[in-house]
């Protein structure tokens, strides 16, 4: 038997990398890839599109770098990144996707991708997640490319993450700070800022690194006056000093968050109470969940070709063909893997899907692995107390832009599921009273004759019941309704069974007498 060709075997690695990296650079981010050429510029929310454009990173020179104020650096610095992957038990395709998805992610973040970098290993390495030769081979093409950061493709520890920047001699940032650092930029509302601050915080504890000065100890009593003998202390190292730092502003946003929930609990409480159904739009990133709220309410919420461009759900009110109330809820957008940090900081937020009575799961139909959207939808929900029992419809929306094959393969996967056009408004009519449908109806049918003088009655059956007749008669306005247990009781002086009974029903108002004495 010969020796093998390793020169062979190394020609056909590179090439199997550039083509990878090619695949990478050449095509945008999966959740952006459906809407990739598309005219924008009429979408809602223009004003907010601007502001955040206006403080976005974007490549300058070194020249430009120079009149630009050290103030205003981060806004305009456009950093330059190394993807770095593993492939363990996952295919090709897989990791491809993933890996397209991470580049989406750093493009969202104001960065720009220079290289990519595969590694196949059975288990990551303890030490610096891909191994010592593959870190150095990783050192090289950071090097070459001029890159200043490295994002990995998924959560490293502590160890890794410093092993791995002693090798490459550049910043490490993993999946999850990076996706952070998205919520971080587009956090707007008090309560958003705060549970993005408190995530970063708990992400941050356990990776501070001490270096030098951050070991050494603070000097106690007088130490650094020169007191002497007898006033030195063991003091705390710097690094101590942050942990406790740390931990204390965690509290103290905790603390804050648990301020802010009693409002967000009233509001729902008080949709409640007024028997209002509830809907909340949930989906991957970038599915369309705002464009679709814009076209079922005529709201003007911003619409953005972006990664996590909604962070603040917004609720807005709708109705169906019938005239019944019900109100629609925009959620945050899920991703792969979402750091679990986020999903706790953001749980007072992602309750709005565990109270409402139905789901509206939108799925990108264009999307190069939807049933993988899907997928990772449905893990985040299971972290919701009862998120996976309240009803759901699956839309299938772009369904313009995929290719009638592929959208006629995912129908059979999902039989129950409506196809829509939230951008064109293809299809919204069949959502509409698909939604009209599934929302919860009053289980309390009555037939009553209310007075003309009770007309806050009338009102409450409209408002939260279904009324299927209703006419007026000498004794008062006969309504016939499907009402909630609690309307019904207080309907039930009204009720009658029947028209005889309904025409023996008189006015609650004082007879008048006539001209001879006797009553009318």
């Amino acid at each position: 038997m010969g020796e093998p060709d390793t020169g062979s075997e190394r020609l056909r690695d590179e090439a199997a990398a550039e083509s990878l990296v090619a695949r990478i650079l050449a095509r945008r981010g999966t959740a952006l890839e459906s809407t990739q050429g598309l005219d924008h510029s009429r979408d809602a929310g223009e004003l907010e599109r601007e502001a955040r454009a206006g403080t976005r990173r974007v490549q300058a020179d070194r020249k430009d770098r120079e009149e630009i104020l050290e103030v205003e650096y981060r806004q305009v610095r456009l950093e330059k990144v190394v993807l770095v992957a593993l492939r363990t038990d996952q295919s090709e395709e897989e990791v491809d996707t993933s890996l397209r998805e991470l580049a989406a992610l750093a493009e969202t973040a104001g960065s720009q991708v220079l290289d990519a970098l595969v590694q196949k290993r059975t288990h990551p390495d303890p030490a610096t997640y891909l191994g010592s030769g593959k870190a150095k081979e990783l050192a090289e093409i950071v090097r070459a490319a001029g890159a200043d950061t490295v994002i990995v493709d998924e959560e490293l520890a502590p160890s890794q993450r410093r092993g791995l920047e002693d090798v490459v001699d550049a910043k490490v940032v993993d999946r999850t700070a990076l996706i952070l650092d998205i919520f971080a930029q587009h956090a707007k509302s008090r309560e958003g800022k705060a549970q993005v601050e408190l995530a970063q915080l708990e992400y941050l504890l356990p990776r501070l690194r001490g270096w030098g000065e951050s070991m050494s100890r603070q000097a106690g009593g007088r130490v650094a006056a020169g007191a002497g003998i007898g006033s030195r202390g063991p003091g705390e190292t710097k690094i101590e000093l942050d942990r406790r730092r740390i931990r204390t502003r965690m509290a103290k946003l905790r603390e804050e968050i648990r301020k802010m929930e009693p409002a967000r609990r009233t509001q729902r409480l008080s949709r409640r109470r007024g028997r209002v159904p509830s809907a909340a739009i949930v989906g991957y990133t970038n599915a369309g969940k705002s464009t679709l709220l814009n076209r079922l309410t005529g709201a003007e919420v911003l619409v953005e070709d972006a990664l996590f461009a909604t962070l603040d759900p917004t609720v807005r009110r709708a109705k169906t063909s019938d005239g019944r109330a019900y109100t629609l809820t925009d959620t945050v957008g899920f991703v792969r893997n979402l750091p679990t940090q986020l999903v706790e900081a953001f749980r007072s937020t992602l309750e709005e899907a565990g109270e409402a009575d139905l789901l509206i799961h939108v799925v990108d139909a264009a999307h190069p692995d939807p049933l993988g959207q899907v997928a990772a939808v449905r893990t985040v929900l299971s972290e919701i107390e009862g998120a996976l029992e309240i009803p759901e419809i699956i839309v299938l929306n772009k369904a313009d832009l995929a290719e009638p094959e592929r959208l006629a393969l995912l129908r059979t996967h999902l039989p129950e599921s409506v196809a829509v056009s939230a951008a064109a408004g293809t299809g919204i009519e069949e959502l509409a009273f698909r939604i009209e449908t599934a929302l919860p109806r009053p289980r309390v049918e009555v037939e009553l004759v209310l007075p003309y003088s009770r007309g806050d009655l009338v009102h409450r059956i409209h408002e939260e019941g279904e009324v299927d007749s209703e006419e007026y008669v000498d004794a008062g306005t006969r309504v016939r309704a499907r009402v909630d247990q609690r309307l019904a009781a207080d309907l039930e002086p009204f009720v009658v069974s029947s028209p005889d009974e309904a025409a023996c029903k008189t006015h609650d108002r004082p007879l008048r007498a006539g001209p001879d004495g006797d009553d009318e």
